[in-house]
């Protein structure tokens, strides 16, 4: 069948459960398919995870967006563009605590806030992109992009979660191979969607501590 939405998700969970209109399983199916969510968003990095956001640097601190689950890249809309490179707590602090006003050039995650480094002395455009969680299915959101992209892993982690709730230990190895087979070729593929047939360069011009 389809596993093009919600619905047809709840119905493969049950189908491949051999528990089929169960009204025992039934109510649970979306708990399943919570967990499962909170497992990929902790295991994945793929690009229809990600998305950017902008806020005016007026402070040392601004906010995370919602959802915000790791940071691709963080700077300053200037011209030229100013990149923040990521630092320690311990490293802003001891660089950049009591220090005099600036554009910033490092930053920190404390919290839900991002801090930078020095504070700034004027207000800046900031712009990050960064992974955030995939969007929730429900019946008001049928579909996402990783459910359009992977329905294997959305089934696969559905299965998994549901598993200790039946009792059936016997069928967790298979459905976590399963899981961990469909993850794994979605990075590979992603990264062979990424970066083509580019060779990486490292590079080493992180600004003096």
């Amino acid at each position: 069948m389809a596993l093009a939405t919600y619905a047809d998700l709840k119905s493969a969970i049950a189908n491949w459960l051999a528990r089929p209109d169960d009204p025992t399983l039934t109510p649970f199916i979306p708990d399943f398919i919570a967990l499962a969510e909170t497992r990929i968003n902790r295991d994945l990095r793929l690009r229809a995870m990600e998305t950017r956001a902008t806020a005016s640097l007026t402070g040392g601190y601004v906010a995370l967006p919602p959802g915000f689950l790791e940071m691709r890249n963080f700077q300053l809309n200037t011209n030229p563009v100013t990149a923040l490179s990521y630092v320690t707590p311990q490293q802003l602090d001891a660089s950049w605590a009591g220090s005099s006003a600036g554009r910033p050039v490092v930053y920190t995650i404390i919290g839900d806030a991002i801090q930078v480094g020095p504070a700034p002395d004027a207000a800046y455009d900031a712009e990050m992109a960064y992974y955030k969680k995939i969007d929730a299915l429900s019946p008001s959101r049928p579909a996402n992009r990783l459910l359009t992209g992977a329905p294997d892993i959305y089934l696969y982690a559905s299965l998994l979660e549901a598993t200790p709730f039946l009792m059936n230990d016997e069928r967790l190895p298979v459905w976590s191979a399963a899981y961990e087979n469909a993850v794994r070729a979605a990075m590979t593929a992603e990264d062979r969607a990424r970066w083509g047939g580019s060779v990486l360069q490292v590079r080493g011009d992180r600004p003096a501590l």
